[in-house]
């Protein structure tokens, strides 16, 4: 999960920083000192935490600039006025947070901010779908509902919770599709991290069967699997 802070003050951005490794260790934290700065670096972060009356550009702007090209992004404010709090609706802002604030409620708040990045993953993968051709007929097979996947004489079986579905393709091409949430674990294995239980350096078990995995790739599927689970906010409750 990446993180940006933007406060002109150097002092707040460093205590943020702060609070937040220790609700999320393994996020990745960029701070700037202003709305200029954050826009020229071209970072597009999952959450950001913005001040609003800062030199040069200020928040407000920052944020309707940043909004152009980043629908996805929760955005937090972090001010110590009041008077902005209907002007945050204009740019979708998450919360509104005003200085001083406790400990407790910005763990809440940034729990809240996770749990609606999980949740707007999840609803992203729980809409596509792809189509295939098994035995003469033409499926439609969701991607959140495959666990994983194999190739096995020229042909590539989607192993789902409920039925096993086979058809003539390459499993390349559904790897394409499938996206981060899946991974290629060995040239005839595709798994689904969701539906990953246990792994070592040889297999990866998952709910209903096992995968291969071929030791040079064992690594990358370690940090990929982080990833993930970090996209998802498993690292707090």
């Amino acid at each position: 999960m990446q993180i940006a802070i933007c406060d002109d003050e150097k002092s707040i951005g460093l205590i943020l920083e702060e609070k937040i490794k220790k609700l999320l260790p393994d996020a990745v934290i960029e701070k700037y000192l202003s709305g200029d700065e954050l826009i020229a670096s071209g970072c597009e972060p999952d959450i950001l935490f913005l001040d609003i009356q800062m030199p040069g550009m200020d928040g407000m702007e920052t944020a309707r600039i940043l909004r152009q090209k980043n629908e996805r992004m929760v955005l937090i404010f972090v001010t110590a006025v009041e008077e902005y709090v209907f002007q945050a609706f204009d740019v979708a802002a998450f919360h509104y947070l005003v200085k001083p604030f406790s400990d407790e409620k910005f763990e809440e708040v940034v729990k809240r901010a996770v749990r609606s990045i999980k949740e707007y993953s999840e609803n992203q993968l729980d809409e596509k779908y792809m189509m295939v051709q098994s035995g003469g007929s033409h499926m439609k097979v969701f991607l959140k509902d495959i666990v994983y996947a194999e190739v096995y004489n020229r042909k590539v079986i989607i192993h789902t919770r409920d039925t096993n579905i086979e058809y003539y393709g390459k499993l390349q091409e559904l790897s394409e599709i499938a996206g981060a949430d899946f991974f290629r674990t060995h040239r005839a294995y595709l798994v689904h991290f969701k539906y990953v239980q246990k792994y070592d350096a040889n297999c990866v078990t998952m709910e209903n069967g096992t995968a291969l995995i071929a030791k040079q790739n064992y690594s990358e599927f370690v940090k990929q699997y982080l990833k993930y689970n970090q996209r998802k906010g498993k690292e707090i409750g």
